[in-house]
């Protein structure tokens, strides 16, 4: 027992540790990399464009998939 209240002692001292050294950081540099709005858009647009190819093509696999047999 006394093995478990000192592994979880520790490990609520690090994470408590932890989290205040992350928010010192937090204040002291408040541009830290964020992601903004416009980089979130073309992402998102990139990954649908993506996905609707990938779509097309399967469709149209399934499609002509006998008649491409004989190729």
């Amino acid at each position: 027992m006394k093995s478990t209240t000192a592994r979880t002692y520790r490990v609520v001292h690090w994470l408590t540790t932890r989290v205040q050294e992350s928010l010192e950081e937090a204040a002291r540099r408040p541009d830290r990399g964020d992601i903004s709005t416009t980089t979130v858009i073309i992402w998102v647009a990139a990954v649908t464009g993506a996905v609707l190819i990938a779509g097309t093509i399967a469709v149209v696999i399934s499609k002509y998939n006998g008649k491409l047999a004989g190729l």
